[in-house]
């Protein structure tokens, strides 16, 4: 197989969804489902397109109360590309013979392909190929490029191309009862002789999109004069091309689109600078050579190159052109996060998450100026978490567990349980540790690029804001001398209450406690890093006095840290008074469990009865933390725990996990790259998997899983190398599993570019010129000198070996 493309080769309705879905092509601007030009949507087809920040809120009334969502747009449609013969039908998939189908998404181009032969209901067989992109080197730009064949026919055909603004959001079946009309069409019309143009506008965050498109036909590389007719419909704006073809002649027809809206740096108006778009374009082959182009400079940044297993090869290099699709280099110009399905559907309504926490290790070693970029999204949002955390009762700043165009609350307040129909009460907003996840974002930026600008700006307020939110929401609890957190709700997602208890939250998450700790910390680094003269200025902003780093420092050593049985570290506190859940019989009964909240819902019971997770929060600690930086964590806050408690850990919540979420094989995985080899290479492969195959039943269709298919990414760049810097040595305790003979990738520490190359029984580090350090290897327990401009090839351990 090769490893450069997604490939299919029938076509099957029902896998549509999925399809277009993991076709999607984008530029971090806007991107568009991989549906088929001809399609509308429907139960087959979903032709969505979205805007990077595109959001718009409507309110609906559901069970009894006013609900305000606030949704990532589907923009219109300006794919919509058909023919027909004389006298014939227009082009349906569903109503000819399909003699042949091929469609491949190419990676290292870009481009999405059709190549298929029909036979029509008159017997007439036609050849059609296809290729699409959205331009990567410009983001106000798409193209669509049809070869249109008459095998054994001739005489008159119509193309019809158009700007389809009749669309609403109706991604996501469990949306369907929520309010979904989001666009106004302000004016739709021709633009020149050979364009046509739609301006539309959000009903209430009055953002302003405008499309233009102009369709050309050509025979043989000659421009055809073609009949044309203007189709304008209610939201709708169309044109027919008439033209005379010939049996075995090929005609291609090119459709280049430009897509602007009021919210555009450097331009007038976004219509006028849409129209302007398609006029500086010639032929599609041109605007092919320039994507093209623009693709492979980032594949020389971002790619990973694994020998040995051709599949994994490939879907990591599909993981890897999706998370470019939705943070590029255009992002760095935009105000915007990185929604958690990505650009691809309109799951979670495009709202920012924690993800980032799994998305930005995998940018900051490759592109750090869009994790900048990214964290400002964070950073402009600080006053609305500012409100948050007061308007809660919390000093400091609260951000929210999701947010999307100003950085208020957007989590549900009710959510639709599909197993049962009924809409359910949802806690989670509750999740505080996303305060967590932004400080710990900031931090990992800076330690990679070292940007000392960025954190004397930006990052240290943030720490010092998120320091002092843990700071007011902790009580002392004089029983134990320590302090606790209380009425929160893990990563975990199915314990959001205890059953004897009738307010919702939890107290004392292991998961939140350990990672305030080390945040505490890591705002009392960021005091100290940023210099005399930026603390004197934040102080007096900020109202910062110097006795709080102090209050942060007694917090971050004395917060209680739940344990049960033989040393466990608890997921919460009382853990061990839950019920112990029968796995094997709902299993049985159900066969897939990974909802296993919904299902016991829909059976009148809930999964907070029971030692069940969703995703294990305490092994998340692992996952995010070197064996030095826990130890060191735990150390601080004065437990002490013996040289097994990782292994126990791990053995006994991976028993207790559905891993309904698909981010809970990437950490498992990971955590177990050191200990069971084998094991974690199949667990790797399973997450290499979920949204290729849908593993979860349907979910993918609405939206990948950014953060699962970047953290696919991290295992293999950081998880099998174990790759970690410590002070100014270079760390590596590589795991490379037996079904990779090697692995090649590229990583920027610093500013400066890292090459390593690892096979079985060598590795191998090359550095530029200008290297600024770590100048330290560790590797296999032996120490070695990385002088700048230097080849480093060391033997690997033969009892290294799988």
């Amino acid at each position: 197989m090769t490893t450069w493309s997604l490939e299919y080769h029938s076509f099957e309705p029902d896998q549509e969804g999925l399809r277009e879905a993991l076709c999607t092509l984008g530029n971090g601007y806007f991107a568009t489902r991989g549906a088929a030009e001809e399609a509308g949507a429907g139960d087959i087809h979903y032709p969505g397109t979205y805007l990077a920040g595109g959001y718009n809120r409507l309110a609906t009334e559901i069970a009894g109360r006013e609900i305000v969502n606030e949704d990532l747009v589907n923009m219109p449609n300006w794919l919509c590309l058909s023919f027909k013969p004389e006298d014939g039908d227009w082009f349906n998939l569903l109503a000819v013979d399909v003699l042949s189908y091929k469609q491949k998404l190419d990676l290292k181009n870009g481009v999405l392909e059709r190549n298929l032969r029909i036979r029509d209901r008159d017997g007439r067989e036609t050849t059609l190929a296809t290729r699409r992109l959205v331009h990567m080197g410009d983001p106000h730009l798409a193209a669509l490029s049809w070869d249109i064949t008459p095998e054994n026919w001739g005489g008159r055909m119509t193309v019809c191309t158009a700007l389809d603004g009749r669309v609403i959001n109706a991604g996501v079946a469990r949306y369907s009862q929520l309010s979904s009309t989001h666009l106004i069409t302000l004016a739709a019309g021709p633009a020149g002789e050979n364009a046509i143009e739609l301006l539309s506008e959000t009903s209430q965050s009055r953002l302003r999109i405008a499309q233009t498109a102009r369709t050309e036909a050509y025979q043989q590389d000659r421009r055809l004069n073609v009949d044309r007719a203007l189709i304008v419909e209610d939201d709708y704006v169309g044109q027919t091309l008439g033209f005379d073809v010939q049996p075995g002649v090929a005609t291609r027809i090119e459709k280049v689109v430009g897509l602007y809206t009021s919210r555009d740096n450097a331009i007038s108006e976004p219509a006028l600078a849409a129209r302007q778009a398609i006029e500086r374009y010639g032929k599609f082959a041109e605007l092919l050579e320039t994507h093209a182009g623009a693709w492979s400079r980032l594949w020389h940044r971002c790619d990973v190159v694994l020998e040995g297993s051709d599949r994994a090869q490939m879907i990591l290099r599909l993981h890897i052109f999706h998370l470019l699709q939705a943070a590029s280099l255009h992002t760095i110009d935009l105000d915007v996060g990185v929604p958690a399905r990505g650009l691809h559907g309109e799951a979670y309504r495009g709202h920012i998450f924690w993800d980032e926490l799994f998305i930005f290790p995998f940018i900051n070693s490759r592109i750090p100026e869009v994790t900048r970029a990214l964290l400002r999204y964070r950073y402009r949002r600080l006053d609305e978490a500012r409100r948050l955390a007061a308007e809660a009762g919390f000093k400091g700043a609260m951000y929210p567990w999701q947010s999307g165009s100003d950085g208020r609350e957007e989590s549900q307040r009710v959510h639709l349980n599909p197993k049962s129909g009924r809409w359910i009460e949802d806690h989670s907003y509750l999740q505080r540790h996303v305060n967590a996840a932004v400080a710990y974002n900031v931090w990992r930026y800076y330690e990679v690029t070292g940007d000392r600008e960025f954190l004397g700006f930006f990052g240290a307020e943030m720490l010092f804001e998120i320091a002092r939110f843990w700071a007011s929401a902790v009580t002392w609890n004089p029983q134990r001398q320590r302090y606790d957190i209380c009425g929160v709700m893990g990563p975990d997602e199915f314990h959001d209450q205890y059953p004897w208890r009738d307010g919702p939250g939890l107290d004392n998450n292991a998961y939140t406690n350990v990672m305030v700790a080390w945040v505490l910390q890591r705002a009392i680094d960021a005091y100290r890093i940023v210099g005399t003269e930026c603390q004197n200025e934040l102080c007096a902003a900020l109202s910062l006095s110097p006795a709080e780093p102090d209050t942060w420092d007694d917090i971050s050593r004395k917060l209680f840290v739940p344990f049960h049985d033989e040393g466990i570290i608890s997921q919460f506190e009382d853990y061990e008074r839950l019920e112990e859940f029968d796995w094997d019989g709902y299993r049985a009964k159900y066969g897939d469990i990974h909802r296993l909240d919904r299902l016991l819902e829909a059976e009148g019971d809930t999964v907070n009865r029971y030692k069940a997770s969703k995703q294990a929060d305490v092994v998340m600690l692992l996952y995010l933390f070197s064996a030095h930086e826990l130890d060191s964590l735990f150390e601080q806050l004065g437990y002490q725990l013996d040289a097994g408690w990782k292994t126990r850990t791990i053995e006994y919540y991976e028993k207790r996990t559905s891993h309904g979420s698909t981010l809970s094989r990437i950490v498992s995985s990971w955590v177990l790259a050191r200990r069971d080899r084998r094991h974690s290479w199949a667990l790797l492969n399973e997450a290499l998997e979920s949204d290729v195959a849908d593993v979860q039943g349907g979910t993918t269709a609405e939206g990948i899983h950014l953060g699962a298919m970047a953290g696919t990414v991290d295992l293999i760049q950081r998880g099998q190398t174990g790759l970690e810097v410590h002070d100014d040595t270079l760390s590596l305790d590589v795991g490379l599993p037996e079904e990779v003979s090697s692995m090649r990738l590229r990583l920027r520490f610093r500013g400066h570019w890292l090459e390593l190359e690892i096979t079985h029984d060598l590795v191998r580090l090359a550095v530029p010129d200008d290297w600024a350090g770590p100048h330290k290897v560790m590797l296999d327990g032996t120490l070695y000198t990385l002088g700048a401009g230097k080849r480093l090839d060391v033997p690997r351990r033969k009892a290294q070996r799988v």
